[in-house]
């Protein structure tokens, strides 16, 4: 077996992320129910100056998938961080904020540039994400404006490292 590749100079920042975690989280929003779900997010490196994200959530009560998205931590030499992203429900997202290294861990927090989305998806016009490594603790939190709706808090989980 070959020794995973060194983690680019560029992304040291994001190393705490790097991993894979899981755990619960609730979401809510004006237009649909209250719900409670089990969340897997992988983060990982191929030695080039990005992290790969992966999400995949499945329903608490039956195990049937609820959501997945794909995409791209992008460090800049500013200390920003860009994530570029996907879902299949049509939404792209392309974010940006800082990246501030704590004492165990690291935050991000992004907020939306662009939301393009295929002719087909739901209208999402603002998103803002919120990631916060503590030692072997990943908190998420996802607000959005959506479906003609003002920008408010949709989703958060309590994930640990796997």
């Amino acid at each position: 077996m070959t020794d995973p590749p060194a983690l680019h100079p560029d992304c040291r920042s994001l190393a705490p992320l790097i991993g894979v975690w899981r755990g619960d989280g609730e979401g809510d929003y004006p237009t649909i129910d209250a719900f409670r779900y089990v969340e897997e997010l992988t983060f990982s490196h191929v030695g080039k100056p990005f992290l790969a994200m992966v999400q995949r959530t499945r329903d608490s009560d039956h195990g049937g998938p609820l959501h997945s998205e794909t995409g791209y931590l992008r460090p800049q030499s500013d200390g920003t961080v860009e994530l570029v992203l996907v879902q299949p429900s049509g939404v792209l997202e392309i974010d940006s904020g800082p990246v501030v290294t704590t004492t165990d861990g690291v935050e991000l927090d992004l907020r939306s540039l662009d939301v393009p989305r295929s002719p087909t998806a739901k209208s999402v016009t603002e998103v803002r994400r919120r990631l916060v490594v503590s030692g072997d603790e990943l908190v998420t939190g996802l607000w959005m404006a959506a479906v003609g709706l003002p920008i408010e808090k949709h989703l958060t989980a309590v994930l640990h490292r796997q």
